[in-house]
């Protein structure tokens, strides 16, 4: 049977172009000389069409998926599946502790730093996931000055937004409480620099009422209390530092100077707040307008604080009254730290500051830039320093010093061996000034910086004086490098004896 069957030309298979018609001439010829007696039935190719190819065909011939999400990839873990669903379903059901560390991290890099606080903030330590938190919601990000902790970073900005954003007598109190008993462990440090008034609504106009009350002035400071700290403060049990500024920012057209007032309330309350924290170690209120009573409301409930190193008050209105008051605490603290520039504190305040300084054992820094304490002030710091043995940074700029003082100084410097920075800039000492300076500074070996600018001195004193500051410097990188190398022999004597 197979002997008898014509195999068909391969011409059909090779020329696509042909038509139908020569197909089916080809193929009565090749049927019509085979032997008659045996009939054969022969299936024809399909029919192409005109201009397509083999490859063509077999593209055509491919199954198409009917799922759209259908591919040939591996079907995923089991495990992969339950990290997918935990990420999923983690704010309803959060589950982390109990898993492998490797599964943790997966879960951690997947999670969105959207998730609540009251899921998060008890769970997650991991330092990632706080670090996509703070670069996702803040677009500059210092973790350095939060102990590099994105953790403790993430919490204390956030409560600062909160404060900066409250609005007394309309915000509810809860939305900063609430949030206690998850930031507790976290918040060492708070930075406010805006407090916002409660909103004021204009009187209604009363027929007849045309003069003006006495009263007016207390009342319209009492509608302006800001945001109370005491109870938010006792549940910071690790609260360190405290940076305050009691104003508005960005007010525009809206100013007014009740927006920038500290009230008798808000010194109270914050007064009493200070005073219990005991964990309290810097305190800065600055720009805040506020005066003498004010200042000395504050600084009495600092006396015997027991954590406090460093007081900031810088930009206020204080003068000689609040300026003893701070004398008296620099005798009954641990202060470190004082900082009173840019107030206005005259000769009687500095001379108080003298009389506290020359007895003082704790004091490294004292800030009296931008005051007025003239001459007489600064010789009585001066006298105070002769006796003095721990300052070691002193801020006079800007204080209207002149020749008498420099004269004292440079007798400071013959003898003082503690002081490392003293800034006299911005003031008058002069010609004659500069060289008692200079000639104080040819005994010195300790200090290390000493800012003469814009004070009339001589650029020749200037110059020698840098050059004796450069030596000193030298001096001291070379004791640090070689401590041993240079240890006085009073301090050697006792051990060589008691070896």
């Amino acid at each position: 049977m197979q002997d008898n069957l014509t195999p068909l030309p391969m011409s059909v298979f090779s020329r696509p172009s042909e038509t139908t018609q020569d197909q089916s001439s080809a193929a009565s010829q090749a049927t019509s000389t085979a032997p008659q007696p045996v009939k054969a039935t022969v299936v024809t190719p399909p029919i192409k069409s005109k201009g397509l190819n083999t490859s063509n065909v077999r593209r055509m011939r491919r199954i198409i998926a009917e799922d759209a999400e259908w591919s040939l990839a591996i079907v995923p873990l089991l495990s992969e599946l339950c990290i997918q669903h935990i990420v999923k379903n983690f704010q309803n059901n959060p589950i982390l502790t109990q898993l492998l560390p490797e599964d943790q991290r997966k879960i951690l890099d997947h999670l969105s730093p959207d998730l609540p606080l009251t899921v998060t903030a008890n769970l997650i330590e991991n330092e990632n996931y706080w670090r996509r938190c703070c670069t996702q919601r803040w677009p500059v990000c210092h973790v350095a000055r939060h102990g590099s902790s994105w953790k403790r970073m993430f919490f204390e900005r956030h409560l600062e937004n909160l404060l900066k954003q409250f609005i007394p007598g309309t915000t509810d109190p809860a939305v900063i409480l609430d949030l206690l008993p998850l930031c507790r462990n976290y918040v060492r440090r708070i930075q406010v620099d805006q407090f916002l008034p409660p909103i004021r609504l204009p009187p209604p106009p009363r027929e007849g009422d045309q003069s003006d009350s006495g009263s007016e002035g207390e009342m319209e400071e009492s509608s302006t209390d800001h945001y109370q700290l005491r109870d938010l403060v006792a549940g910071l049990k690790h609260l360190e530092e405290l940076d305050l500024v009691y104003g508005v920012k960005d007010c525009g057209m809206n100013f007014e100077w009740n927006l920038f007032l500290f009230t008798y309330r808000d010194c109270h309350s914050l007064a009493a707040t200070i005073k219990a924290c005991h964990t309290l170690k810097v305190f800065r209120l600055t720009r805040s307008r506020m005066d003498d009573d004010k200042a000395r409301i504050l600084m009495r409930s600092l006396l015997d604080h027991p954590a406090l190193e460093e007081l900031d008050l810088s930009h206020n209105l204080i003068g000689d009254r609040g300026v003893r008051t701070a004398a008296k605490l620099l005798s009954h603290s641990r202060l470190r730290v004082l900082n009173l520039a840019n107030n206005q504190v005259r000769a009687p305040g500095a001379q108080s500051l003298a009389h506290a300084l020359a007895h003082n054992t704790n004091l490294v820094s004292l800030n009296l830039r931008l005051n007025c304490i003239e001459d007489e002030g600064g010789q009585a710091l001066a006298h105070a320093l002769q006796t003095n043995k721990c300052l070691t940074t002193l801020h006079l700029g800007g204080n209207e010093l002149s020749e008498p003082t420099a004269t004292l100084l440079s007798q400071v410097l013959s003898v003082n061996t503690v002081l490392t920075s003293i800034n006299l800039s911005c003031n008058h000492i002069g010609l004659d000034g500069g060289k008692q300076l200079l000639e104080g500074m040819s005994d010195n070996k300790t200090l290390l910086e000493f800012d003469l600018r814009l004070s009339d001195v001589a650029q020749e004193s200037e110059y020698l004086i840098s050059q004796a500051l450069q030596a000193n410097r030298e001096a001291a990188r070379q004791r640090a490098l070689n401590p041993s190398h240079f240890m006085s022999p009073t301090t050697s004597g006792p051990e060589n004896s008691a070896g």
